[in-house]
């Protein structure tokens, strides 16, 4: 299979190709074309012309063409799961799980795109406005260049160009390089779905490359990135004045406060540390737990994490697949030989089978440690004793990132308390940070990066606001 660019509602071939393989059996499944600054500079051209019919386009039919397609990617949504297995390596029973969010995530987009509005201004608030009338309306920002990451090869790839849509933008996307195949298959169900040629328009390809041309172009309005902080920094430094929505990395946390049910929230954490083998960005990477119930609670994790089924992505019954590349897997095992010779215990997991990390708990491990500091992006989780809740949320508050942050407790002082203090953008009380909904405002602070996505907040980044004015005198 040989995938073209798409640009301007046609696929377009270019002078290079890169071979795309399996991260879990390295077999063959595309050649995609590598874009040139040419490429990416047709591709911003197209979203330019585009700019005027996307404009033009009532809410009403910007709403038809997201249900629309909302419509075709539930009809294929077995093709579209496998498609993801594949490039991702993501468990399929995962992936069709993201589909589902992915359908859902358009129909938000597509009721958002009939709720825009302005509001009326009473200038007369002021000495000088009597006798004139004011109000304002939403535009479209204009050209948004989106960058996506590999863990949510569809459903990221929504909360960007879905909004985009919505708000009647045009869109250059920069899928991952391990993960374009998706992207092309959402410009094919776009086409189809009746959206103007140009409006979407899809360069794989190096992010040195086309990645950067996106972000110092002068005609892109608008960058959205999903990534890590070292990329989310340079591109806010090259972005000059274009308006910019980062989400960057974490290193989630969880406090398990006296008290609880362990039984009930086990299943829950496990699932939250080892789903998509870790490679989600609010993925449970650390968990503080109250004396007197550590014991139990780690316990009952590693035996509940040592029934997790390892292997194929393809496979209904894996839960634990490969790592998206073997320098991945390379950089956790360093991490975690790190961590030991600091004194940690690797309590469960800690070896790889070929391009699979096994699930991985660690205990006793020194704050400074990578693997409690930094973003792991694997199937590992930290589990650390705690004398109090304030402890606990000193220990999450500590970290660099701050996306979300979950607390399990019974005490409402304690959840309110640790709600006020805990300095994250979202916190989950009586459930895991990895928690998220297609609707929620989602987002961080400090190096977790800046603007909110969720549907209708994204909509809202990409729009903006005029004032009008009416002298009636």
């Amino acid at each position: 299979m040989k995938q073209h660019l798409y640009i301007n509602g046609r696929r377009v071939e270019t002078k290079e190709y890169r071979t795309l393989r399996s991260p879990y059996s390295g077999e063959v499944i595309a050649e995609v074309a590598e874009a040139s600054t040419a490429d990416v500079d047709a591709a911003v051209q197209a979203a330019l012309e585009a700019r005027p019919a996307m404009r033009a386009l009532p809410s009403h039919r910007r709403a038809a063409i997201l249900e629309k397609l909302a419509v075709l990617l539930e009809e294929r949504k077995d093709e579209a799961a496998r498609l993801i297995a594949l490039e991702a390596a993501k468990p399929i029973k995962t992936a069709l799980a993201e589909i589902d969010r992915t359908v859902q995530t358009y129909k938000f987009a597509a009721e958002e795109a009939k709720r825009i509005h302005g509001e009326t201004v009473p200038m007369d608030a002021a000495p000088g406005g009597e006798g004139r009338l004011a109000y304002t309306v939403k535009e479209p920002v204009g050209v948004v260049g989106a960058i996506t990451p590999f863990n949510f090869p569809m459903n990221l790839v929504a909360h960007k160009v879905g909004p985009a849509i919505a708000a009647g933008n045009t869109v250059v996307l920069k899928p991952a390089e391990q993960t374009p195949l998706s992207a092309y298959l959402l410009a094919e169900l776009l086409e189809e779905a009746g959206l103007p040629a140009g409006a979407l328009n899809v360069v794989s390809g190096d992010g040195r490359v086309a990645g950067d041309r996106l972000v110092t172009d002068p005609r892109v309005n608008f960058i959205t990135f999903t990534g890590s902080p070292a990329v989310g920094t340079e591109i806010r430094s090259k972005a000059g004045l274009k308006r910019v929505t980062l989400e960057l990395g974490s290193n989630s946390a969880v406090i398990i406060d006296s008290g609880t049910d362990i039984d009930a929230i086990v299943p829950r954490c496990v699932s939250g540390a080892f789903s998509n083998q870790g490679q989600v960005c609010i993925s449970l990477q650390r968990i503080y737990v109250l004396e007197d119930c550590y014991d139990e609670f780690t316990d009952k994790f590693i035996k509940a994490a040592q029934k997790l089924h390892i292997g194929d992505p393809l496979d209904p019954d894996t839960d634990v697949s490969a790592l998206i590349s073997a320098k991945d897997v390379q950089r956790v095992q360093e991490w975690i030989g790190e961590a030991a010779s600091m004194g940690a215990v690797v309590a469960l997991g800690g070896e790889a089978d070929g391009p699979v990390l096994k699930p991985t708990v660690l205990l006793q491990v020194d704050p400074q440690a990578s693997v409690s500091c930094r973003e792991v992006f694997a199937p590992l989780v930290v589990i650390e004793r705690v004398a109090s809740v304030d402890e606990a949320v000193g220990r999450v508050n500590a970290s660099i990132y701050g996306l979300q942050a979950g607390i399990y407790t019974r005490d409402i002082a304690n959840a309110l308390n640790a709600a006020d203090r805990l300095h994250v953008g979202g916190v989950m009380i009586n459930d895991i940070p990895t928690f998220r909904v297609d609707h929620m405002p989602y987002g961080g602070v400090k190096q977790s990066g800046i603007g909110r996505e969720g549907v209708k907040y994204a909509v809202e980044e990409m729009l903006e606001v005029k004032l009008i004015v009416i002298n009636r005198q």
